[in-house]
């Protein structure tokens, strides 16, 4: 693999997080977060390898004005990781929404910008800032080669059994409505490393990867493809979520407009905002340490909760184990997978019939990769630490 250091930048619609890697090492040299772009109080936390993590409160009009900022730090005098922009080689950025223009990572030009742009629609909160993300960049480090990785390019195997709805055809054809999912870069590293560490194939193996943070979604990998995921054209669908509802009977929505009120847009709100764990805990908490030391206490709005989020997460598993024909490994990562052995525990309970039993005192780890099911179990359990940002430098290097 070619040396050098790749700057990977994920926009938000006020944030920008960063990271720099040296691809050949594959050690992340500096890494931060500017927050609260365009808005009062903004900040940026800077952390170099080895180094002290800094804070520094200033006004960020706008992500250019982040993205100068965090080229300053990595090259200043004291704090600084490279002594000019020439050691940076590439930028590689996380791009949310592709459609179906983009089934692999992509080297940016301005045709790929304007495809980008015409996703727009298909992801109106993430898209526009990723695309200010990728201008500032280009406005700064003119001559340095960028890539784009794409959140929904890791799902563009799936079938058109898997990625259609029962809509009328003509909606597809018109507008492109189907099942895109989202978290691919996860998907795509944690089912590579699971096969890495059975010293297996990846081509011969079924994988369940749990995706669970406050944004979750399972994905089914067979023979090194995806063939299915549950986040949809947007990534509401699916499974219940920090403050997402995950899937519901559309009919709902006209329900509680009718009911409240409201508008679709309000409802819709509510099932992206105050829904998931949050709304079912009765405003608690979204937070799954909070809702877990609930359980353990015995209050039932907790209890519920856990158990509902439990049971969605065993009944995907179920799902993606018939559209494979079976399944060799699950694994478990991202916030909550990596760090919950309550929530672990509760949805192996589910997976008996697979032949699964859990190893407790193997599951008590959190953080970090590790199998947790017993030798004996016909199906691997594995718990393995995402790491989307190396992911993103290695699509970037490959593309060089």
């Amino acid at each position: 693999m070619k040396d050098m250091n790749v700057l990977v930048i994920n926009c938000g619609s006020s944030s920008l997080k960063f990271q720099l890697i040296n691809s050949l090492s594959e050690k992340v040299i500096a890494k931060g977060l500017c927050e609260r772009i365009g808005i009062e109080g903004s900040q940026m936390t800077y952390t170099p390898a080895g180094g002290e993590k800094y804070e520094k409160v200033t006004p960020m009009k706008d992500h250019t004005e982040a993205v100068r900022l965090v080229l300053e730090a990595l090259t200043d005098k004291d704090h600084g990781v490279v002594k000019s922009l020439s050691e940076i080689g590439a930028v590689g950025h996380r791009l949310v929404h592709g459609g179906e223009n983009f089934a692999g990572s992509t080297l940016i030009s301005d045709e790929v910008i304007q495809a980008i742009e015409e996703c727009n629609d298909l992801a109106p909160l993430h898209n526009p800032a990723n695309l200010i993300g990728i201008r500032a960049c280009q406005e700064l480090m003119p001559d340095t080669p960028m890539a784009g990785v794409f959140d929904t390019a890791f799902h563009q195997t799936m079938p058109e059994e898997a990625y259609l709805y029962g809509l009328p055809y003509r909606y597809y054809e018109k507008y492109k409505v189907r099942r895109y999912g989202f978290h691919g870069t996860s998907h795509s590293y944690v089912s590579k490393r699971a096969a890495q560490i059975l010293g297996k194939d990846y081509a011969d193996l079924k994988i369940i990867v749990c995706h669970l943070g406050n944004g979750a979604s399972v994905s089914a990998v067979k023979n090194g493809k995806c063939v299915d995921t549950s986040m949809g054209l947007t990534p509401l669908e699916g499974l219940i979520m920090g403050t997402r509802s995950g899937d519901i009977d559309p009919a709902i929505i006209e329900f509680l407009c009718n009911k409240e009120g409201k508008s679709v847009h309000e409802i819709l709100n509510v099932l992206n905002k105050e829904s998931g764990v949050f709304g079912l805990s009765e405003g608690f908490s979204s937070d799954f340490r909070d809702l877990e030391k609930a359980y353990r206490a015995g209050e039932a709005p907790s209890i519920r909760t856990m158990k509902t989020f439990a049971y969605r997460v065993a009944k995907y598993i179920g799902a993606y184990t018939a559209a494979m024909n079976g399944v060799d490994v699950i694994c478990f990562t991202a916030g909550i997978g990596e760090n919950s052995p309550f929530i672990r525990a509760m949805i192996a309970s589910y997976l008996g019939y697979l032949g699964i039993t859990i190893d407790e005192k193997a599951n008590e780890k959190r953080g970090e990769e590790i199998c947790i099911s017993v030798p004996e179990s016909n199906t691997k359990v594995l718990v393995v630490p995402t790491n989307e940002e190396l992911a993103i430098a290695r699509e970037t290097v490959a593309l060089l």
